[in-house]
């Protein structure tokens, strides 16, 4: 069935112009206003720098002229940079505003294994340290900061990050420094990410931080399930991101939004907003929708819509804890289909480590107004999981037409429930007392 799914996935019409992203939260259809702004009309090969797609020649100097190229001729319009059929070993590069970088079907852009020379960079500030070491960390395979109108795109070719060897290092606990993302953005707008294939990230795949007007769609994101952290799509401290019609198996959760860790998040202050996410398919040993648990600069406006998840850990999971404070409000997740998974809903108010030992214990996360609606499940071992924390109770949380079926044999999957407060409307099996109170209608009022 995924072979399937992903293949219609791959069939999807290829972009080649540059856009602007401007699109209203909850359209019901699609990222609405994607406006093509001008055809590049300006290109360049990345042959004509001397890249050779042998799968054995270092491409990094040809694929760094290039973009020096575009970066200081600065053609009306911007440059599109082609890469034909055919193997591209490189190092991370950066890419520059103005640009599309365009991989033809049958081209590979592929990491080189030798992490020695591989660049590090400072830590986010959101962060205040590399999410998995302390100190620096290791720069994206595919590196953008400070960048407008930039398009990653194609004929469905693939960006592959050879992963393993940073996977092996994780397991064997002789990291020096935090393993880089595949494609990542800081403090950019203006992106688009379509109609490629990312495979074998060494850390997370997609990583979009401190950025606005994102659109990543028709994409295919596949790693082992027994890779370690290789988050599929993680909106970080960004507003205004649609992620849609796309495919994700992975090793992490598929798609997180998050906005900072603990003290430096909270001192960060930049919250996440207005994250659309709908027409995902996938696979995960984790969660299919997950909100955290970085969550400290707050997570405010997603909806998530038309998911399906086979063979997964959690369905969605909020999760967030003590020392994180930040406002998690209005998430949406509707119109959810899971097919033997291990717990449909899971809101955890104890997950996620600290970057050190200097969070604040008082800094309480604030979580009220989640809606849950038309998800249906079969082969579900536990329905629901859904505890928050002692004197900071989660809020306004509203079950609607929710069915989730056990697995074979004569016990339904169960709930269970603490420090929450809601409602549940036509939800089976049976919620816990904590979803069945006298706030009914004004929980799930709130969001009709």
């Amino acid at each position: 069935m995924f072979r399937a799914l992903a293949s219609v996935l791959l069939c999807c019409f290829f972009l080649e112009a540059s856009f602007w992203v401007h699109f209203s939260y909850g359209d019901l259809t699609t990222c609405s206003g994607i406006v093509p702004m001008t055809e590049r009309g300006d290109k360049i090969s990345i042959t004509d720098f001397g890249g050779v797609g042998d799968g054995q020649t270092l491409n990094t100097i040809a694929f760094r002229k290039a973009i020096y190229r575009i970066q200081h001729l600065r053609r009306r319009g911007g440059t599109l940079l082609f890469v034909p059929s055919g193997v591209y070993l490189t190092d991370s590069f950066n890419l520059t505003s103005h640009m599309t970088l365009y991989l033809a079907r049958g081209a590979v852009m592929k990491a080189t294994q030798d992490t020695s020379n591989w660049p590090l960079i400072a830590p986010l500030p959101s962060y205040g340290r590399g999410r998995e070491r302390p100190g620096g960390r290791y720069m994206s395979f595919i590196h953008g900061d400070g960048l407008e109108d930039v398009v990653i795109t194609g004929e469905n070719g693939t960006i592959d990050g050879q992963g393993d060897i940073w996977w092996n290092m994780w397991r064997q606990r002789t990291l020096q420094f935090t393993r880089p993302s595949l494609v990542e953005f800081v403090n950019s707008r203006g992106i688009v990410i379509s109609n490629v294939i990312f495979r074998n990230s060494p850390f997370w795949n997609i990583h979009p931080v401190y950025c606005s007007d994102v659109v990543i769609r028709y994409v295919t994101i596949l790693a082992p399930p027994d890779s370690p952290n290789t988050d599929g799509i993680d909106p970080d401290s960004s507003s205004n991101v649609c992620i849609e019609d796309s495919f994700i198996s992975t090793g992490d959760d598929l798609v997180a939004v998050k906005s900072g860790w603990d003290e430096y998040g909270i001192a960060y202050g930049r919250p996440s907003s207005y994250i659309t996410v709908r027409r995902v398919t996938g696979s995960t040993p984790f969660a299919g929708v997950a909100v955290g648990s970085e969550t400290s600069g707050g997570v405010e406006n997603v909806l998530a819509e038309n998911i399906n998840l086979y063979n997964s850990g959690v369905g969605v999971h909020i999760k967030t804890n003590i020392g994180r404070g930040g406002v998690i409000k209005n998430i949406t997740v509707s119109e959810l289909f899971m097919e033997n998974v291990r717990t449909g809903i899971k809101v955890a108010g104890d997950t996620g480590d600290h970057p050190d030992n200097n969070f604040n214990p008082n800094a309480l996360p604030y979580v009220k107004d989640l809606m849950l609606k038309n998800i249906w499940g079969v082969n579900v071992q536990r329905a629901g999981w859904m505890h928050g924390i002692e004197n900071a109770t989660f809020t306004g949380i509203c079950l609607s037409n929710v069915t989730l079926q056990g697995t074979t044999g004569p016990r339904p999957p169960s709930w269970n429930c603490n420090a929450i407060r809601g409602a549940a409307i036509e939800v089976s099996p049976r919620p816990c007392a904590e979803l069945t109170s006298v706030e009914q209608s004004g929980s799930c009022a709130s969001h009709s």
